[in-house]
């Protein structure tokens, strides 16, 4: 956790989770548009456990994707092994106020993973970055391995 709020003053808090693996970026540009929703960003890490039930295993760890994700400066406070679904308890328990999704996000996924806020209305969407990704860096890495290149 870094950068704990400690006053008293109402602040609105935005929550964004991600596995920020192989930090790029589109995971710069999802952070400071969420933190545009509110005064303060708070990023939910994934599990490579969780990660891995629906995409992937990260090649980073846990604790280095949070290392690199607490370093940038639209964050304010990390939670590391995030749940996967956001529960009504989980927002008040962090005081949540908005949640944001890059608008890559259905209907229904919203629906399964941010129940709650989808409900209320506290789920905004920013835009995702369009030519960057985890999977395309990974693909430039290997194409660029079987042709000989360093």
């Amino acid at each position: 956790m870094r950068n704990p709020d400690t006053s008293t003053a109402a602040t609105s808090r935005v929550y964004v989770d991600m596995v920020g693996d192989l930090f790029h970026a589109g995971h710069v540009s999802l952070l400071r548009e969420a933190r545009r929703h509110g005064d303060r960003l708070v990023v939910g890490v994934l599990s490579d456990d969780t990660a891995a039930s629906y995409k992937r295993r990260p090649i980073m760890t846990l604790a280095e994707r949070v290392a690199v994700i607490e370093s940038c400066r639209y964050v304010d406070e990390v939670i590391a092994d995030a749940p996967f679904r956001v529960t009504a308890e989980f927002l008040a328990a962090h005081g949540i106020s908005t949640v944001v999704h890059g608008d890559d996000l259905s209907p229904e996924g919203a629906e399964f993973v941010y129940g709650p806020a989808a409900a209320s209305g506290r789920l905004a969407y920013v835009r995702r970055t369009g030519g960057i990704s985890t999977t395309q860096l990974i693909q430039r890495v290997l194409d660029a391995a079987a042709s000989g290149e360093e």
